[in-house]
């Protein structure tokens, strides 16, 4: 069966342009569209993850730098054994005013080296030590016993944690009396404590702390 060419033509416009509209529908669509994998995310959604984010608390790292230390509490003692062990010297006699005159050396240990006769130089506790305010004063002319530390910078000597170790003496020999400098920084026996007589002050004779001193090695 024959065709007419004239009617053909016309269908064949239409085609095309069909074809031509429906090419351009698809590339104005695919422009605006969300690239695969990456979800669009709401304002109200980034409104919470912010607003959770700044609620979050900040960790605290922990430092390991120490508090300082407390300056100046001084060290209590029991005994006169422990002030024996403890000191570098032990000695008995006279407060002048530009030192102490040793008549006698009852223990030296930790190469503290001094002889009866010698003169030696008594420096005050370290600046800042709050029990400063309670300690009693060496003046010249007191007999004692005492009981000190040697400085090892310096030539120097300190009496064990201050009143401590400082027992003025009255009489002579053996049965001279020995009695604690202060009544509060005393010890409560010779080698065994006493806590019914601590904070008493202490008594004793000269015998007995020559006798506790050459006890300690």
């Amino acid at each position: 069966m024959a065709v007419d060419p004239r009617r053909t033509r016309p269908l064949w416009a239409t085609a095309t342009a069909v074809l031509a509209l429906a090419a351009l529908s698809a590339c104005g669509g695919s422009g605006g569209a969300d690239p695969v994998g990456a979800p669009a995310t709401s304002s109200a959604a980034t409104s919470s993850a912010a607003t959770s984010s700044a609620a979050a608390p900040t960790a605290v790292v922990p430092t390991d730098a120490a508090p300082p230390p407390a300056k100046g509490k001084l060290r209590g003692y029991g005994t006169v054994r422990q002030l024996s062990e403890t000191a570098d010297l032990v000695v008995r006699g006279e407060v002048e005013p530009a030192g102490f005159r040793v008549d006698e050396v009852l223990r030296a240990a930790n190469g503290a080296s001094v002889n009866a006769g010698a003169r030696i130089t008594l420096a005050s506790l370290p600046a800042g030590v709050p029990d400063m305010a309670h300690m009693s004063m060496l003046e010249p002319g007191q007999v004692a016993v005492l009981y000190l530390a040697k400085d090892p910078a310096a030539s120097t000597f300190r009496t064990l944690s201050g009143d401590f170790g400082v027992f003025d003496v009255t009489g002579a020999g053996d049965d001279a009396v020995a009695a604690s400098r202060s009544q509060a920084m005393a010890v409560s026996g010779l080698v065994t404590e006493d806590p019914a007589a601590s904070g008493h002050g202490f008594r004793t004779t000269l015998g007995q702390l020559r006798a506790v001193a050459a006890q300690v090695e």
